[in-house]
């Protein structure tokens, strides 16, 4: 147990919870009306809190200091890696390849269907360079290591085991409504921080399939994406 609650484990759960936590709020918050916040900005809430606490406990994640950069064949590699995932997640969309819905959904436009540039710019921020960090930090970085030894930071990336990727996968899987495309990228991502040893692989391949996803939806409107 005290390895679970490590100053360094907090340091990554707590980032992640105050996001999911602020997920649920924005999933069950009124719908906007007239003295009620529009709950669309309640992510702008989740990008400067959850962004705050990064900065905050930035001193613990010792493995994206100096000296933990990607090498430039390594940085192509993620590139391709996360345009790779994004096509699979637009494309691993059948109904069986789906758990439910979306809890919190997010459409970027007026009543009249046009662009609310403001939600869109908050939107592309947070999903293509906080969430890549927030989320890679708590699942690779922490969950997947601590699978193989409670005492993660001992843990070599290059020497996971097989078993911590697939467990981490699957409960990386259970936190997306598209099941199959999650298990997927959770198990890409991990092999890459396996591969690269270094967190910045998987932070950058997540952020590249966040990103074009979110260039992609805007352009062509598929709101479920988001």
């Amino acid at each position: 147990m005290k390895s679970l609650l490590s100053p360094a484990a907090w340091a990554r759960v707590i980032p992640f919870a105050l996001f999911m936590a602020l997920l649920a709020l924005r999933a069950n918050w009124p719908v906007a009306q007239d003295g009620w916040l529009d709950p669309r900005w309640l992510y702008g809430a989740s990008v400067l809190v959850v962004g705050g606490s990064l900065v905050y406990f930035w001193r613990r994640y010792g493995e994206l200091g100096r000296g933990s950069g990607l090498s430039f064949w390594h940085a192509l590699l993620a590139m391709a890696v996360g345009v790779v995932v994004f096509v699979l997640w637009v494309w691993l969309t059948e109904p069986w390849m789906l758990l439910g819905e979306a809890s919190a959904s997010f459409r970027p436009v007026d009543d009249e269907g046009q662009l609310l540039w403001g939600l869109v710019i908050v939107r592309w921020i947070g999903a293509a360079m906080l969430v890549p960090v927030m989320e890679e930090l708590f699942w690779r970085s922490y969950l997947m290591r601590w699978v193989d030894k409670p005492d993660f930071e001992a843990q070599d990336p290059g020497a996971v085991t097989l078993r911590a990727m697939l467990l981490s996968s699957l409960v990386f899987m259970l936190a997306h409504n598209q099941w199959l495309a999650a298990l997927v990228a959770g198990m890409v991502y991990a092999w890459l921080y396996r591969f690269t040893r270094t967190l910045w692989a998987p932070i950058l391949a997540h952020a590249v399939t966040n990103g074009v996803l979110g260039v992609w939806v805007v352009v062509f409107g598929n709101w479920q994406f988001w």
